[in-house]
């Protein structure tokens, strides 16, 4: 689907925005995003360097004066696509999966603005775990998918399959999202998932050729455990300035250095996360490498954390063995912000702004969804509504 585009430019509407990162491919598809909500400043100021033409309206949408504005700003320029992203940190495997928490109440706004503009395509986006949340609406619980057909299901036709998988499309990450795909009924089509492609790209094919980085210590005492971490910056450097290595305590670091690839620090038999002497208890796929012949796990905020869900490179072998006091791996560390660029599917040269500070960059990526898949799935409705022509 290459070079598939509207025909005529839709206009849209981005909430809940984060800094843009869905809308990374739109302009490419025939989609010009109009009007853009976020709550928090900072993401607002990111969005606005990225895309300084779009009317960023800065504000908690919950209070009725932003989302009069929003709406009216939205009405102005006749928008016919609404994009939305509430957060999900209320019911995310990541977070606290609770029900009751009021960030998963967010959607009730991203439909009344639906009411309000009456768009003809409408793409919701959220995790897997929406499908089994319950909200309290109107003093009963209901999930949230049965709550968004009661509300737009006279109005929009919906996708039927719902949750699908970024590393299905060309990205070489394994990240489900759980999406409405909606079109008002008068277009008089379904809008559907494009058929799955047949490569899977794995870390290998898609990071494999990148020069290894050995991890920045905090501790200054214990830096002399890597005499060539100037010289692998150096090289590094050479690739982008955002193939740099992020910074780690030593003692994750060692645990790191003798797990192989595809394997957590848990699985060691001496070193292994511990406190104090201790064996601590933690998620089986914490204190993990990933896998050289899979995609990415999921990138999360705190893809920068040794302790999270499985973030640690896939590192080289450099000494085998069946005994990991004797055996050793390269790159202890993080993905690079480079690294990250490349399994998101976001441009290598992003243009990331000069103020934004490492922490900010990691957590709007861990919860941006790849754009890529943003754009095959538009290129799909294109297709299916034939409106290229």
């Amino acid at each position: 689907m290459d070079g598939l585009k509207f025909k005529k430019t839709i206009k849209a509407i981005s909430l809940f925005a984060n800094v843009g990162i869905a809308e990374t491919y739109l302009h490419d598809v025939g989609v010009n995003v109009v009007v853009a909500n976020e709550l928090i400043e900072e993401r607002a100021k990111f969005y606005s360097h990225l895309y300084p033409s779009v009317n960023m309206i800065v504000g908690d949408i919950t209070q009725s004066d932003i989302f009069r504005k929003v709406a009216s700003e939205a009405k102005k320029q006749n928008v016919d696509f609404l994009f939305a992203t509430p957060p999900c940190q209320g019911m995310s495997c990541a977070g606290r999966k609770d029900p009751y928490d009021p960030r998963n109440f967010l959607i009730y706004y991203a439909i009344e603005m639906a009411k309000v503009l009456n768009p003809k395509f409408i793409l919701f986006e959220n995790v897997t775990m929406q499908k089994h949340t319950k909200i309290s609406l109107h003093g009963k619980s209901v999930y949230i998918p049965e709550y968004v057909e009661s509300e737009l299901g006279e109005m929009y036709t919906f996708n039927e399959e719902r949750i699908i998988n970024t590393m299905d499309y060309g990205i070489p990450q394994s990240r489900q999202r759980y999406i409405y795909l909606m079109v008002r009924k008068d277009e008089g089509l379904q809008w559907n998932f494009p058929k799955k492609e047949d490569e899977i790209i794995t870390l290998k094919e898609a990071i494999g050729h990148l020069p290894s980085l050995d991890p920045f210590i905090r501790e200054k005492e214990e830096r002399w455990h890597f005499p060539e971490f100037d010289k692998k910056k150096a090289e590094g450097l050479k690739v982008s300035k955002w193939h740099t290595p992020p910074s780690h305590g030593w003692r994750n670091v060692e645990w790191m250095i003798h797990t192989p690839s595809g394997k957590s620090a848990f699985q060691n038999e001496f070193f292994y996360p511990k406190f104090k002497g201790r064996r601590i208890k933690g998620a089986p796929r914490t204190y993990m490498r990933m896998f050289w012949d899979k995609p990415a796990t999921t990138v999360m905020q705190n893809n920068n954390v040794i302790s999270a869900f499985s973030t640690v490179h896939p590192g080289r072998c450099i000494v085998d063995s069946a005994d990991d006091k004797e055996r050793i791996y390269s790159d202890a560390r993080a993905l690079s912000i480079y690294e990250l660029l490349i399994v998101s599917s976001l441009p290598l040269d992003w243009n990331i702004p000069d103020w934004a500070s490492e922490i900010l960059i990691r957590q709007v990526i861990g919860e941006g969804i790849p754009p890529l898949l943003i754009k095959k799935i538009v290129q799909s409705l294109i297709k299916e509504g034939n409106y290229d022509r």
